[in-house]
């Protein structure tokens, strides 16, 4: 069930009344640009995002930092399988994964911000990478939908991690 938010504010209300704050903090310091833009488009317009994001599926991952200990926040695209909520590694492409990846493993307890088409439903979850093979089929899946991600796949050696996000039950 997604939250309700006031269109068009983006502070540090509304992750206190969703629980974000004091779990997470509600600070955008240290994050580039580029996010911090994401970010706030998506708090302020119930997880729909324009640009190259538009049409696409998107959730912030709230993580602690593996070096840092800090709360960070990165935003994504999500795909769903069978029910089953995944996030792909790609980082573009890069030699090297995305720092939300070294973060997840050193702690899989996560926070979700995902959009819904009833708006955005944050939660509690443990993101767990699946094994090769499950990865290999997802990617697939995924990849066909989303061409870009064949082509991240294609600029590096290493193999991108697919990442199942499963919401914890009380």
């Amino acid at each position: 069930m997604g939250l309700p938010r006031p269109r068009g504010t983006v502070d540090g209300e509304y992750l206190r009344r969703v629980g974000l704050a004091a779990l997470w903090g509600d600070s955008l310091a240290g994050m580039s640009d580029w996010d911090r833009a994401i970010i706030e488009e998506f708090r302020g317009n119930d997880g729909v995002v324009g640009g190259p994001f538009t049409g696409a599926r998107l959730l912030l991952l709230h993580t602690v930092g593996a070096k840092s200990g800090e709360a960070r926040t990165s935003p994504m695209m999500y795909f769903t399988e069978a029910g089953e909520t995944f996030v792909i590694a790609s980082k573009a492409g890069a030699p090297e994964n995305p720092a939300w990846y070294h973060n997840l493993v050193a702690n899989p307890d996560v926070r979700i911000e995902q959009a819904t088409g009833d708006g955005i439903d944050a939660y509690d979850a443990v993101a767990t990478e699946v094994d090769r093979s499950r990865r290999d089929e997802l990617f697939a899946i995924f990849a066909a939908a989303n061409p870009g991600f064949a082509g991240y796949q294609a600029k590096t050696e290493r193999i991108i991690p697919v990442i199942g996000i499963a919401r914890k039950t009380e």
